[in-house]
C-alpha cells in the first residue's frame, strides 16, 4: 500500500494506460503513456504476498516480473477469481504469488467495461487496447 500511495502522491499513475487487457483474467496499468513510453520507476520492493489476501475479482494487486522482488508501480485488477495468483509458499517465483493491496469499492462496471475492450498487439506487447484506455488521473480520498 505505501509503495502505491507513494506513486500517486507523485501523480505517477496520471495520463498512464491500461496497458495488457485480458478480457477473462485482468487488466494491467500504471508503467507506460499512451505511445508505449515507459514511465521510470523507483527501486523494486520486496514481495507481500503472503499478507493473507486472494486475488479475488475486484481487488488490486501489484504486478511483478518472474523475479518475486521486482513489482515496481504496475498494478493489475483482477477481473475474475484468480487463486492460482496468490501466495503458496516455497522459493519458486510462481509460489510467490502476486500481492493484493487493494479492491475496488466502486465503479466495478467501468472495470468490466474495460475488460471486454478491442485489443491488439504493438510488439513486443499483446493484449494492449486498440484505443487507449487512460488513467487520467489517481488521489486518495480522505
Amino acid at each position: 500500500v505505501e509503495n502505491f500511495l507513494s506513486y500517486v502522491d507523485k501523480k505517477h499513475y496520471d495520463g498512464t494506460i491500461y496497458h495488457r487487457v485480458m478480457g477473462t483474467f485482468m487488466i494491467q496499468g500504471g508503467g507506460f503513456t499512451p505511445d508505449m513510453q515507459k514511465k521510470p520507476t523507483a527501486e523494486p520492493i520486496p514481495n507481500e504476498a503472503g499478507n493473507g489476501l486472494s486475488n479475488k475479482r475486484g481487488t488490486i494487486a501489484m504486478a511483478r516480473t518472474n523475479d518475486p522482488h521486482s513489482a515496481t508501480a504496475q498494478f493489475f485488477i483482477n477481473v475474475q477469481d484468480n487463486m492460482n495468483l496468490d501466495f503458496g509458499g516455497g522459493t519458486n517465483s510462481r509460489n510467490w504469488g502476486y500481492a493484493v493491496f487493494g479492491r475496488v469499492t466502486g465503479g466495478m462496471e467501468v472495470v468490466d467495461e474495460i475488460r471486454f475492450v478491442q485489443t491488439t498487439r504493438k510488439p513486443p506487447f499483446s493484449d494492449v487496447p486498440a484505443e487507449p484506455v487512460i488513467i487520467e488521473q489517481v488521489r486518495v480520498i480522505e
